[in-house]
């Protein structure tokens, strides 16, 4: 089987070309910053991310060319495609794409406005919940009215 499933952030807009013929069809490459599970960074202190090319033909090049551009954080489904040319100087060049298949927002527009339409860095990291999954409210802060299933007891 060959499935890949990604979540990153478009390094750049996609770039978005048309095939010829009667039936042409959309093509657009970007490219996409995946964060590495794991240390989360390097030596150095900073994030490692790998960078990997995209291709998306027809309907999804078309949902590309409309909807995603630098900085937007999508979740892509598709498989692993290799390939190879001669380049001008007689090289064999080895390629490794991943055709998408489907792709969808990652993020809220408001949550990417936020975010400056760039990549997350350190200092907007997300507020940590405690061990038990539950946020602490100081009493009498008046919350309780807003609970839809009625007065809490304590």
């Amino acid at each position: 089987m060959n499935k890949v499933i990604l979540m990153g952030r478009l390094t750049r807009d996609p770039e978005v070309r048309y095939s010829q013929g009667d039936s042409s069809m959309a093509i657009a490459r970007y490219s996409l910053a995946v964060d590495r599970r794991g240390r989360g960074s390097n030596q150095d202190g900073d994030q490692t991310a790998d960078f990997i090319n995209i291709v998306a033909f027809g309907k999804a090049g078309e949902f590309a060319e409309k909807y995603l551009h630098k900085g937007t954080k999508v979740l892509v489904t598709g498989r692993i495609q290799t390939g190879s040319y001669t380049n001008k100087d007689g090289v064999k060049v080895y390629t490794t794409d991943i055709v998408a298949e489907d792709q969808e927002f990652a993020e809220s527009k408001n949550a990417s406005s936020s975010n400056g339409g760039g990549f997350n860095n350190n200092s907007e990291r997300p507020q940590q919940m405690p061990a038990e999954g539950f946020m602490n409210f100081p009493d009498g802060d008046g919350i309780e009215d807003d609970l839809p299933f009625g007065p809490v007891t304590r």
